[in-house]
């Protein structure tokens, strides 16, 4: 079976990418969902796989900032919209595509990649590893109290898509400096997907807006819907988060207890959590939020040394030696200090494959872990804690959007 792989030409042959791919996913696209696509990707990075003219599969790429530890962003490529049609499972069709999304993703210049991804093992080949974790909760309003007397002082406002666009993103940024793991979103990612409310989308009502305000200044957001339903003549309803964004200790107090103190509602369902959220803190009955805990972005390295060398490290060094079966030019021995990271011939401390690396990069697992889970070998004593010691963060990684 010959396939060809190569970057759509035009919005027919996105659409048709689009279902392709989206077809084991249970969803179909117009020709305007297309169109706003296309304003979130660059068409020669949506990767469309052919057979005699038709596509039967592809993958795409957003062109990405990620933030990593030290604060800096690096260019990454946010993979996306993944698969084949079930016709053309195991043919080759997912393995062709993946490899030239690489390798056009190194040509770019982009030093890792990264996604959401539907099932581990697919990933897992191609040399990603699962770099974080995220959190879903559902908590009573009944059980919200917090754990210290609080006493509000901010105004909260619902805001319009046009007040969202200009006010929303300065406040993500500020966040996005704090956490390793997070994207820079464009203008047209703000207004047309991650404020837009698209009704055929909608797990009840609209998409709600909310401004948080400190001293007559924002200082944080929260967007969301209501489901409501009433039982017996008493309202069940929930409050839905999609997003919330507080880049300090103050605006989240005063943002999630507005969001706790909603009436005619009986819960507050969350998910792509950080796994060190404040709520577990803030709440004084902490152990009634089910907090259930997933897999977050997975990672894979491009450009090992480039990737590396971006974010920052503690003192002392450790000797790697990577494999990578997938991009040859990753393998290797590479000497990691608080000047970055370069080849070296001397002997490594701890060996691992190119996953390995995406899972510790942004700070979401330690060295210590790959070696108890088998996915990394000591070949010096003590070399994992060391590791660690030079990897080690304080804060969790976290990406606020499934994209």
């Amino acid at each position: 079976m010959d396939i060809e792989v190569r970057p759509c030409a035009s919005l027919e042959e996105l659409r048709d990418a689009l279902n392709a791919i989206g077809h084991s996913f249970g969803f179909e696209n117009e020709f305007e969902d297309a169109e706003r696509f296309a304003r979130w990707i660059e068409m020669e990075r949506m990767h469309a796989a052919f057979q005699d003219g038709r596509v039967v599969g592809g993958a795409g790429a957003f062109s990405f900032q990620m933030s990593v530890p030290g604060g800096a962003s690096v260019p990454a490529a946010g993979v996306t919209v993944v698969g084949v049609l079930p016709t053309h499972r195991r043919r080759g069709a997912l393995r062709a595509s993946t490899r030239e999304q690489l390798a056009d993703a190194r040509a770019r210049g982009d030093v890792a990649a990264y996604l959401w991804a539907s099932e581990g093992t697919i990933y897992g080949r191609y040399g990603y590893g699962v770099a974080s974790r995220m959190g879903s909760i559902s908590l009573p309003h009944e059980r919200s109290a917090f754990a210290a007397p609080f006493e509000p002082r901010g105004t909260v406002r619902i805001v319009d898509l046009e007040e969202a666009a200009r006010t929303f993103p300065p406040l993500y940024e500020r966040v996005r400096a704090q956490r390793p793991g997070m994207f820079e979103r464009s203008k047209d990612w703000w207004e047309t997907r991650r404020l837009f409310d698209d009704p055929r989308r909608r797990q009840g009502g609209p998409k709600h807006r909310a401004l948080l305000e400190l001293d007559g200044e924002p200082a944080g957001y929260a967007i969301y819907s209501v489901k409501q339903d009433w039982r017996g003549g008493s309202s069940t309803g929930a409050v839905n988060l999609v997003e919330v964004i507080t880049p300090t200790p103050e605006a989240a107090r005063e943002l999630w207890r507005w969001l706790l103190d909603f009436d005619w509602t009986s819960e507050l369902n969350a998910n792509v959590l950080p796994l060190d959220h404040e709520l577990f803190q803030l709440l004084a009955e902490p152990r009634r939020m089910k907090f259930t805990v997933h897999d977050g972005v997975w990672v894979r390295m491009i450009d090992v040394g480039s990737a590396l060398s971006a974010r920052t490290f503690n003192d002392g060094e450790i000797v790697l030696e990577v494999e990578d079966a997938f991009l040859r030019e990753n393998a290797g021995r590479w000497r990691v200090t608080p000047a970055g990271a370069e080849r070296t011939d001397e002997a490594a401390d701890l060996r691992l494959d190119v996953a390995g690396i995406g899972s510790v990069y942004l700070g979401g697992f330690t060295f210590r872990e790959l070696v108890w889970g088998s996915r990394a070998e000591e070949l010096a004593d003590d070399a994992a804690a060391r590791a660690d010691a030079v990897f080690g963060t304080d804060v969790e990684p976290w990406c606020a959007e499934i994209f």
